[in-house]
């Protein structure tokens, strides 16, 4: 079973200038040999040696902007029914699973999966592009750690999880369709997992891109975006796994020659929602445009206010044909930042990463 030692969480971000504490209780990519989409054998993500606090990423980065209504790809939406966008930054830390040793040579843990859920910037992608950074997570843990992908472009939190319709509800949320006892029907995905997930085991979760979207299917206003979050939460803590949450990683946009946000409130939300439930959060947001600016990608070449297909240069190469969506090469860069997320946090999956991470 999972401790409560952990069950502290703190926000720590580069915009932050001190330390805030609450007590809590499609992807048809091909198969890798590490990490696998839905059902992989892979490494595990990795959270290190800190405390029970965040460290933020630093570097300058804005936090916020305003919020992408529409999916993955162009401005802030991800073509066809699929979709990804955004920007924010900070972490926290929430309880985390007591099941493992935490450090020190020779420490015996038990083997562990680690399940992923989000939209296309997590998901394991297609060929050449897109890639979402947990096509490789795997690949930077040991042989104890099985990464399981579940990730799906284009979804927010509630297609992910459910069979959701195109029809906008009284309360302002779309109607999930239902079965003939009036049950919500839930997507085989979210099905399996629980079915699959056991004491041990880590859940991440990672919206907040498609689910700005002003039409259902995708539509997920703020607190029912909190709500769905803290019910996944305890899904995964009643079966003794760990919860963490990411915030939506950012998009690339550029103010002059620096980078900006661009996940608007959705960002908060992770955080608020991280912060009142005791889960620990990964700032993803925040460490993406740190990232951003680090690799110095704005102003956009050739005076670009956007990136597709032909934009050059770095920022061309770290993105697949649109401003949201990654390449390869990017997708690896990201997946970094979540391991160093994981490290920051404290949580013992650290223990399990590989020594060249």
């Amino acid at each position: 079973m999972l401790g409560s030692s952990l069950r502290r969480t703190c926000v720590v971000g580069a915009a932050l200038t001190a330390m805030s504490c609450a007590s809590g209780s499609p992807d048809d990519s091909p198969v890798d040999s590490t990490t696998t989409d839905a059902a992989a054998v892979g490494g595990a993500l990795t959270a290190g040696s800190g405390g029970a606090g965040w460290l933020g990423s630093g570097g300058s980065g804005a936090t916020g902007g305003s919020p992408s209504s529409s999916g993955d790809g162009g401005a802030g939406s991800s073509g066809g029914a699929d979709g990804s966008g955004g920007s924010g930054t900070g972490d926290l830390s929430g309880g985390g699973p007591a099941t493992e040793a935490s450090g020190g040579g020779g420490t015996t843990h038990e083997p562990l999966t680690v399940w992923l859920s989000g939209d296309s910037t997590v998901a394991g992608g297609n060929t050449p592009c897109p890639r979402g950074w947990g096509r490789s997570l795997g690949s930077k843990f040991n042989e104890q750690v099985t990464v399981v992908n579940s990730a799906a472009g284009g979804r927010s939190v509630r297609t992910w999880r459910y069979q959701v319709s195109t029809t906008m509800g009284p309360d302002g949320e779309c109607v999930l369709n239902e079965d003939q006892n009036g049950e919500p029907l839930s997507q085989e995905r979210w099905t399996s997992m629980q079915a699959s997930m056991k004491s041990g085991d880590y859940f991440f979760i990672q919206f907040g891109i498609n689910d700005g979207a002003s039409t259902c299917d995708r539509h997920v206003g703020l607190d029912q975006f909190k709500d769905e979050y803290a019910s996944l939460a305890q899904a995964a803590r009643d079966r003794g796994a760990q919860p963490v949450f990411l915030t939506p990683v950012s998009a690339i946009a550029c103010s002059g020659g620096t980078a900006v946000g661009t996940r608007g409130e959705f960002v908060t939300a992770t955080i608020d929602i991280g912060i009142s439930e005791g889960v620990p959060v990964i700032d993803l947001h925040q460490r993406s445009i740190d990232l951003y600016n680090q690799l110095k990608f704005c102003p956009l070449p050739a005076g670009n206010t956007d990136v597709s297909a032909t934009t050059g240069g770095a920022v061309g190469e770290f993105f697949c044909d649109d401003h949201t969506h990654f390449s390869d090469a990017g997708q690896l860069q990201i997946a970094d930042l979540v391991m160093q997320g994981i490290k920051d946090l404290g949580l013992p999956l650290a223990d399990l990463a590989l020594r060249t991470q």
